[in-house]
């Protein structure tokens, strides 16, 4: 993945839960969303979005959680973001 914009942020050593996620996905090897980088940098700025992201993807709708995902692929597929 192409680094951030903000290399300080995704240089930055925070805690927490998303901090932890970063290390593992490094030590597999695996490509590390760029958001998880700003979860990590500010938890407490960032809890809100992934509470209001969790409740629109996985709470109750008449879409299915499979297909609000794959409007969100598509969409980001549209925008050229990696998803």
């Amino acid at each position: 993945m192409e680094p951030m914009f903000l290399q300080q942020v995704e240089r930055a050593v925070g805690g927490g839960g998303y901090s932890e996620l970063i290390q593992l996905l490094r030590g597999n090897g695996s490509a590390i969303p760029q958001i998880l980088h700003l979860f990590a940098f500010k938890p407490q700025a960032t809890d809100y979005l992934a509470r209001f992201t969790h409740e629109v993807m996985r709470g109750p709708s008449p879409l299915s959680p499979a297909l609000r995902e794959l409007i969100a692929a598509f969409t980001s597929t549209e925008n050229q973001c990696p998803f």
